[in-house]
């Protein structure tokens, strides 16, 4: 999501009267009639307007909805503890032996001395978080290009100069050309209700050149290679959740119903990479859905319930020995 656009002023939901809005978003705090000509504090004041009532996630992995008070679960969150990903811990070894391979010279000079063995070990087994670190940048780096393209807005004279994030704008651009894609929506937040959860969906889109010009979940992915798989289920995990959604968010903060009942039980990831691209089908209709939810009660046992199972060790008793009288 860009950065709020907020109006200088908006109209009280309780009250009715107009109000300056605060650089928060939220509408100033006024007084209302209370009746009898007493003047009260009105209920509207400090609610938030406009784009400011769409849900953000915040760090503990929520987001809040300003409409009921809710707080829901975050998608990602939910995989990140529901599902396991063992290839991550094989590519996670794998990335440590390699570096420590490349960095043979380096690593033996710092054995020498307790001090820089120390930290040669720390800077290895972190090997696999700033790989995560620098595909995180590139990955934002590309969805900020999407979305200004979706969404018909300048895309920024950085990402466009920069000789990393250029290739995938124009591997992108040309899916749009090859498909001839339009765009319903990016970086949309939607959210179920019954299922306590929300997250921010890629984008809805249609192609005359996919399931008929059905309406589409689409999500872009940039790791991997093109000739390795960088596509995986839980890919197909997540769009289900975003495609069974009850409400979305417009730009302008207005909650409307989703359109669940019109996104095709298959949608479609981008593998966008600098030296091309690749368009994969990835289900994620009803049965994922309903994986999905295990995965949800997993990831409540694990957040919730886990760290309460195993209590403390006891202590060993005292033994009192009474003798009887002879």
């Amino acid at each position: 999501m860009p950065d709020l656009d907020l109006p200088d002023r908006a109209v009280c939901d309780v009250c009715s009267g107009e109000y300056p809005v605060t650089k928060t978003g939220t509408l100033r705090k006024h007084k209302c009639d209370g009746g009898d000509g007493i003047k009260m504090p009105c209920p509207g004041g400090g609610r938030p307007v406009g784009p400011a009532r769409i849900p953000r996630r915040s760090t503990a992995g929520f987001y809040k909805c300003h409409t009921t008070g809710a707080m829901l679960r975050s998608v990602t969150t939910i995989l990140g503890q529901g599902s396991p990903k063992p290839a991550l811990v094989h590519w996670a070894g794998n990335l440590v032996a390699e570096t420590a391979m490349e960095s043979l010279p380096r690593l033996v000079k710092a054995s020498r001395r307790e001090e820089t063995r120390v930290e040669a070990y720390d800077w290895l087994r972190r090997a696999h978080t700033r790989k995560k670190d620098e595909r995180a940048e590139v990955g934002s780096a590309v969805h900020a290009l999407i979305e200004a393209h979706v969404l018909g807005e300048p895309v920024p004279e950085q990402l466009l100069t920069d000789p990393e994030t250029a290739p995938y704008l124009e591997h992108f651009r040309r899916f749009v050309d090859d498909f001839e894609v339009t765009f319903e929506a990016s970086e949309m937040v939607v959210a179920s209700y019954t299922e306590s959860y929300a997250g921010t969906l890629d984008y809805l889109l249609r192609s005359p050149h996919i399931a008929g010009g059905a309406l589409l979940m689409g999500d872009t992915k940039t790791g991997g290679e093109l000739d390795v798989k960088g596509v995986y289920p839980e890919a197909g995990v997540q769009m289900s959740a975003y495609a069974h959604a009850e409400y979305g968010w417009l730009r302008d903060g207005t909650r409307v119903p989703f359109p669940a009942d019109e996104v095709h039980d298959v949608g479609v990831v981008l593998h966008l990479r600098p030296e091309g691209y690749r368009l994969i089908p990835v289900k994620c209709g009803p049965e994922v859905f309903e994986a999905f939810r295990h995965i949800r009660h997993v990831a409540d046992f694990n957040a919730d319930l886990s760290p309460h199972l195993v209590g403390d060790a006891l202590p060993v008793p005292t033994h009192t020995t009474t003798r009887k009288a002879a």
